[in-house]
């Protein structure tokens, strides 16, 4: 991800560019604000602790959306 993506919409708008999902589809928006709240959140508790935050995804299943788009890499 390149380091300019450091605003909630750009890195939502970047993570889901490759599902293929309309901006304007309900699922499209139901997930983004879904990951909206979660990136707020983690920002608001790194402003408050005034360091970083641990985030551990070691244990989320990994799902993938387009395997095209990402070049199979």
């Amino acid at each position: 991800m390149p380091d300019t993506l450091n605003r909630p919409k750009d890195i939502i708008d970047y993570c889901l560019r490759p599902s293929g999902l309309s901006p304007e589809s309900a699922e499209y928006q139901d997930v983004f604000r879904r990951l909206e709240h979660v990136i707020k959140t983690y920002q608001a508790q790194i402003l408050r602790a005034k360091q970083p935050v641990d985030v551990d995804f070691s244990q989320m299943r990994t799902i993938t959306i387009n395997e095209d788009a990402h070049g199979h890499d």
